[in-house]
């Protein structure tokens, strides 16, 4: 029996577009074998007609014109791969409302402006598939939507950005900060312009669509709070060697009786914990829930090919299935309040920088403990005319370490802003041997 024809196009065709035209030709039987469809990429929107490609089109299929895409009846299906906002938000409105599925790769768009993408294609019946949104190959989206339907997930911990974890990972090995970003710019892990990366906005876009995946609530890019790695120093990278610790970007979402709340930061990670072995451009999301206990997803989360791999996938989702899909509407079926902000609670870990003087450790835990924060261990380090106090706490709210420290960095005896870093472990503090 002949395979079904269907024509496809592509909202951009960089490393990713190009990708996903190579295997779609290269793997067309093996498609076609499974699904029974052949797809091919009939257009391709581009800005410019003439820069050359890792895998050049055939001759007619780019063009720069939307509407050679928008108003052609005959393609059944489009990914976008184009990323921005702008013009991208409007064209997946336009290929929508006209009833065309579509494939999206943009995490910074779903973040967003994910409800009114959502609401649009459900109103015209259509599809709209994200996988490649959020860790490229890793398919976490489909096991969340799919096979843990009734799991009530209510924790996610994730290393979801290759850039910064390739970035830290150097850092163990004796690089520098800049070095280890000039590193993974030379091997293709990071952008010319790494800001979305190393400043944690990427990682906040991928949890906010982790979030409202698992939840079932709407969470967006606003209502994440995040930071990057961009102050991370090999003294950082140095103290928590010393305590059998690694640092990682880590995104976390928790529920709280249904209350969420979602933060990207730098962590010091156990080594005995799943997260600390996740090195490299590697990516890590581990599932928490009432029927499941964890489930740990790890895989390649950047690069052209394996997000070429995650759209394809989607792709053929589409094809095999008809009107939303089974459970491919909008995720969102009831509204959360957040946990007000600081109250979320961990074990920290402080950096505090102070001059060399009598009664200055008893100062700076005095501020501490008029905030609630516990102190399990403190080691002082001597430098140059100061000292580094190295503290662990037990479990305290974020906004009261918060309020600590910036007490703290007002006393006159402190040298520079404290660093704080929540600890992620599946041992206690004693065990740790830090009480």
């Amino acid at each position: 029996m002949a395979p079904v024809d269907v024509p496809v196009a592509l909202l951009g065709y960089g490393t990713v577009g190009a990708a996903v035209n190579r295997f779609l030709h290269e793997n067309a039987d093996d498609i076609e074998r499974v699904t029974g469809y052949h797809l091919r990429v009939v257009k391709a929107l581009v800005r410019d007609l003439s820069k050359e490609r890792d895998f050049p089109a055939a001759a007619g299929i780019l063009t720069t014109e939307f509407a050679e895409i928008a108003d052609n009846s005959e393609i059944t299906l489009v990914a976008e791969v184009m990323g921005g906002l702008d013009p991208t938000h409007d064209y997946i409105l336009r290929l929508l409302r006209s009833g065309k599925p579509v494939v999206t790769a943009n995490k910074q768009l779903l973040a967003q402006r994910g409800a009114e993408l959502f609401s649009t294609a459900q109103g015209a019946g259509v599809q709209l598939r994200f996988e490649a949104s959020v860790c490229a190959a890793i398919p976490v989206i489909k096991v969340l939507r799919e096979s843990l339907v009734v799991t009530n997930v209510h924790q996610i911990l994730g290393i979801v950005n290759g850039t910064t974890n390739y970035i830290l990972t150097q850092m163990e090995l004796g690089a520098s900060y800049e070095e280890a970003l000039s590193e993974a710019k030379r091997h293709g892990y990071a952008e010319m312009d790494p800001t979305e990366d190393v400043s944690g906005a990427d990682a906040a876009a991928k949890m906010a669509i982790l979030a409202t995946v698992a939840f079932g609530s709407r969470v967006t890019l606003a209502d994440v709070q995040f930071e990057g790695v961009e102050h991370i120093t090999s003294a950082h990278v140095s103290a928590a060697k010393q305590m059998e610790m690694v640092i990682r970007l880590v995104g976390r979402a928790t529920l709280v009786d249904d209350r969420y709340d979602v933060r990207v930061s730098p962590a010091l990670v156990d080594r005995a914990h799943p997260l600390a072995s996740v090195e490299g451009p590697f990516n890590a999301v581990m599932l928490q829930g009432d029927a499941i206990r964890e489930i740990t997803l790890e895989g390649p989360g950047a690069g052209g090919i394996e997000t070429a791999s995650a759209v394809i996938a989607d792709m053929v989702s589409i094809i095999g299935t008809t009107g939303t899909g089974f459970l491919h509407n909008d995720a969102c079926w009831r509204t959360l309040d957040q946990l007000p902000a600081g109250e979320l609670c961990s074990p920290f870990y402080l950096q505090i920088a102070v001059d060399d003087r009598p009664g200055v450790l008893a100062r700076v835990a005095e501020r501490l403990a008029a905030h609630g924060v516990s102190v399990a261990r403190l080691v002082q380090a001597q430098i140059e005319g100061g000292a580094i106090l190295h503290v662990i706490s037990h479990e305290a709210a974020y906004g009261a370490v918060d309020s600590a420290l910036e007490e703290i960095g007002r006393l006159s005896e402190s040298r520079e802003i404290a660093a704080a870093f929540p600890v992620i472990s599946r041992r206690g503090i004693s065990e740790l041997g830090w009480a």
